[in-house]
């Protein structure tokens, strides 16, 4: 399971620099070249070999790319990994217990693999959006009332 899970990259000053030159061109592309299945990209060196990738991994690329612009280290993670406990309770930056209270309230789904929690990226991930939707919703209804109650 270790190799699903390689420790995050971490940009140095020159990889953030570089990463946020490189983030514009290619959101760039992405944004002027709608209908391409496959990008070709060129090497730049003495044999200029030319790589065919999905237009998908590209994406991917974009969003790797602004991340470690952010100064944010960026690990790749399948979503049919799953994970143990303590990897999900490091992602979602919270104690192993809080997290297993997350599982025994079915906000997270897990399986048993005799008596160890195993939770699928997938299944992590898709809470991690909707308490970050259900986060942003709640700071929008507070900004809404400070605004009424002339607050801010």
């Amino acid at each position: 399971m270790t190799a699903l899970l390689d420790p995050p990259i971490q940009p140095d000053a020159t990889d953030v620099t570089t990463a946020a030159d490189a983030v514009k061109s290619v959101k760039n592309y992405l944004r002027t070249h709608k209908r391409k299945d496959a990008v070709r990209l060129v090497v730049e060196d003495e044999h200029r070999d030319t790589l065919v990738v999905p237009r998908a991994a590209v994406e991917l690329l974009a969003q790797v790319l602004a991340h470690m612009a952010a100064g944010e280290g960026v690990s790749v993670v399948p979503s049919h990994a799953e994970l143990t406990t303590q990897q999900a309770a490091d992602m979602l930056n919270v104690s192993r217990p809080y997290l297993i209270g997350l599982l025994d309230r079915g906000e997270i789904e897990y399986r048993k693999v005799g008596s160890h929690r195993r939770i699928k990226a997938d299944s992590l991930l898709r809470y991690m959006r909707e308490d970050d939707r259900m986060r942003r919703a709640a700071a929008d209804e507070l900004t809404a009332l400070s605004e009424e109650m002339e607050l801010l």
